[in-house]
């Protein structure tokens, strides 16, 4: 059994990712949602993709420095973009994501850029949660 850390609570109101608000019940988080203009919507505010991809990328970045640390290696400056894509499956009538993780990494060579972004995919808790069950593609690059 693993001991409890952390839980986030948030609520979504009216329409959801249709003019609809987020809120976390601490208040830190409080948005309004629309569906992006790509989509046929009014955009003009955050979306549920977009919420996704930065609680990834920002989960992502520190596990590139847990795995760094542990294998000993100091890169000066990490960056992490993460893009979430919403597909339609026409024929099914269903909804479906995809991700790509992309690494940018400084102060260190491209094989070990590769490295950490394949250990942190391994260790970071939204890549466990999606491992399976969405396609994800990792890239990394040194600078």
């Amino acid at each position: 059994m693993s001991e409890v850390t952390y839980t986030a609570v948030a609520t979504s109101t009216a329409e959801g990712r249709n003019g609809g608000r987020a809120s976390s019940d601490d208040g830190a988080l409080d948005v309004a949602l629309a569906v992006p203009k790509e989509l046929g919507g009014a955009g003009g505010a955050t979306n549920p993709e977009q919420l996704f991809a930065a609680g990834w990328a920002s989960c992502f970045v520190g596990a590139v420095r847990r795995v760094a640390a542990e294998k000993k290696v100091r890169p000066t400056d990490l960056a992490v973009v993460a893009e979430i894509t919403l597909h339609h499956d026409t024929v099914a009538s269903e909804f479906k994501l995809s991700a790509v993780l992309r690494l940018t990494a400084s102060g260190i060579d491209q094989a070990t850029a590769e490295q950490l972004v394949d250990g942190a995919h391994q260790v970071c808790p939204y890549s466990k949660a999606t491992r399976g069950n969405i396609e994800v593609a990792l890239h990394a690059t040194a600078v």
